[in-house]
């Protein structure tokens, strides 16, 4: 008899091991390795710039792997971080088993594992992006007794020749089908990919950016994520931006997660959801409204904002997606279900507990508890971010909220229920505090809330001093006006940032 179990796209070593990823051990992936004629390790790492790196080490021996998988291996840290000296920079990389995952595009037999960075002493290295995110998800529940998930939107372009047939609208993309759409079969190659790989996946589709110009052919997409803890939703992301790469590059196309890749035509952002959890509930509602927690928690989001843009925002054609009239924010307030606001609300599940079978009359109304499935998303972020350092810094603005006395009040005043871009709000508008307009004014930013990102020992200084150095090397306070009468100046930049994260 078949098996009747529906094919549910899982993680080859989850499938084998018959356990979640968290629950796997060294002993485990020895022996996926020894039972599925794994010849190849490969230890991945994020560095300085976003980017995912590669250690390739062929096995040669149960006595080697099993060193790999007891030790880690050494890497220069100089090499990816700006704040490391040459002098003393040797680094540890150490697996994270829970990470491991079967490589889908390597013709040997791999297995690729996340690693974390340690020092000569042995710990954890204190400025690296991951154990940064870390420090400050516990720092949060030391403080607060409160967590936050996390979920990210990946949108990004795909590039590719020109092609005359079922053209969609110009900026009429939105969740369009083929052959209006060109590409739909690489997303959702990718949306199974990732999932292998461990990725835990809400939907993809078609976005609403889509030109052309004489040659080529520019159609935007999205994935979004499920809520998950800070650690699975930074690493999935980071996952998922090189499966799309590598995806696009065997389809040959190009794939850009680059803020704008031109003027007047949609950008591509990386919103980023949250959910405030006291053990495993989901208390973003209480009687179907904002939780007073919640609210507070915004407040404090809402106060580091504009210092975040250095680790959300982080090359100079960031700032030109951030302008009035693009579904794009500028100011700092919040709002439900308003797409002109920094922090959204979007709609839940409060009303209506019936749809289904409504919709269905043949079905009863099925139960669900409509407050588990509730977010907050800040908007501004985008592909360039550091996905370790924005999580860590949200999750600093949100005991920073939580800790601080008649926050709510805050959140009151930072609230918006109009879109603040129409022409009879520009008084409202002035009213609002800005978010940086370039990245050096981003450093800024991140200067002035310092003592915040450093208390608890979350953010180095040497880490901030790094990021401020990056960011002001740009030299793009007057970036804007610089590029407003040289169309010519605009495609460079772009071209120079294509590649962003």
């Amino acid at each position: 008899m078949k098996n009747s179990n529906p094919a549910f796209l899982q993680n080859p070593l989850e499938s084998f091991l018959k356990k979640p990823k968290h629950h796997f051990t060294r002993t485990d992936i020895l022996r996926y390795i020894g039972k599925n004629g794994i010849q190849m390790l490969n230890f991945r790492y994020v560095g300085g710039d976003g980017r995912l790196k590669t250690l390739n080490i062929p096995l040669q021996g149960r006595r080697h792997l099993e060193s790999l998988l007891s030790a880690g291996e050494r890497v220069d840290g100089s090499s990816l971080f700006n704040f490391l000296e040459p002098g003393s920079s040797d680094l540890y990389v150490i697996p994270r088993f829970r990470t491991a995952f079967r490589n889908p595009f390597s013709a040997i037999p791999a297995i690729d594992i996340l690693c974390s960075f340690y020092d000569a002493t042995g710990n954890p290295l204190a400025a690296a992006p991951e154990n940064t995110m870390h420090k400050a998800q516990r720092s949060l529940l030391e403080k607060t007794a409160y967590s936050l998930d996390v979920m990210g939107e990946i949108e990004y372009y795909l590039i590719s020749k020109r092609n005359e047939t079922y053209r969609a609208g110009d900026q009429r993309g939105y969740h369009e089908s083929g052959p209006f759409i060109k590409w739909e079969k690489l997303r959702c190659e990718a949306l199974a990919t990732i999932a292998r790989c461990g990725g835990s996946i809400k939907y993809g589709h078609s976005e609403v950016g889509n030109f052309s110009d004489s040659e080529w052919d520019y159609e935007q997409h999205e994935i979004e994520f499920l809520p998950t803890a800070t650690e699975d939703a930074a690493d999935q992301i980071i996952i998922a931006k090189w499966i799309l790469r590598e995806l696009a590059q065997r389809y040959r196309v190009t794939v850009s997660f680059a803020p704008k890749i031109t003027s007047g035509k949609a950008g591509s952002g990386m919103h980023i959801h949250m959910r405030l959890m006291h053990g495993n509930k989901n208390i973003t509602l209480e009687n179907g409204e904002l939780s007073l927690a919640a609210k507070r928690c915004i407040a404090g989001i809402l106060d580091l904002a504009p210092a975040l843009s250095a680790f959300g925002n982080t090359i100079p054609t960031s700032y030109l997606r951030l302008v009035p009239d693009q579904e794009a924010p500028t100011r700092v307030c919040w709002g439900k279900r308003n797409r002109s606001a920094l922090i959204r609300v979007p709609l839940g599940w409060t009303h209506r507990s019936d749809m289904i079978a409504h919709a269905n009359p043949l079905e009863k109304a099925q139960r669900e508890d409509p407050g588990q499935r509730q977010t907050f998303e800040i908007r501004s972020p985008d592909g360039s971010a550091d996905i370790y350092l924005l999580i860590a810094g949200l999750c600093v603005g949100a005991r920073q909220g939580l800790c601080t006395s008649g926050s709510e009040a805050i959140a009151d005043a930072a609230f918006v229920d109009v879109n603040i871009f129409r022409k009879d709000q520009q008084a409202l508008l002035q009213k609002l505090p800005q978010l940086p307009a370039s990245c050096g004014a981003a450093a800024d930013m991140l200067l002035e809330k310092a003592s915040i990102l450093t208390a608890g020992d979350v953010f180095t200084d040497a880490l901030l001093r790094g990021t401020v150095e990056k960011l002001k090397a740009y030299a793009d306070d007057h970036l804007r006006e610089e590029l407003a009468a040289d169309p010519e100046k605009v495609r460079e930049l772009v071209r120079r940032y294509l590649h962003c994260g």
